[in-house]
């Protein structure tokens, strides 16, 4: 049985910080691969940024340099911290996990990014 529950999505300003989580209920946390994924208005689910057990982060080209993914695999949870907000950084972020026996999904938290 597999739980995620992300917070920490608001409104903010364009050029402004923000800190998402999500926190997982799994066991055997520390061997999922974590991710962050977003679904702006009007498209399609997008990958924004994943890790893996050992550390081995992943961005795409839209946040890398802004966004940093990071676990604590004590507390069983990961963080966003995304800097340097865009506009188009407005969606819908949802938190994902893969292990061995399945892939799993949070339920969303939405970040607007506007003046």
């Amino acid at each position: 049985q597999v739980q995620l529950v992300e917070s920490g999505g608001c409104l903010v300003q364009p050029g402004g910080s923000l800190r998402l989580s999500c926190a997982a209920s799994v066991s055997m946390f520390r061997w999922y691969v974590m991710g962050w994924y977003r679904q702006p208005p009007g498209k399609q689910r997008e990958l924004v940024a994943t890790i893996g057990p050992g550390g081995n982060t992943n961005y795409a080209d839209s946040v890398k340099g802004r966004f940093t993914i990071s676990r604590d695999n004590g507390k069983n949870t990961i963080d966003l911290q995304m800097n340097s907000l865009k506009p188009e950084d407005t969606a819908v972020y949802y938190c994902n996990a893969q292990g061995i026996g399945g892939l799993y999904w949070g339920q969303g938290t939405q970040v607007t990014v506007s003046s």
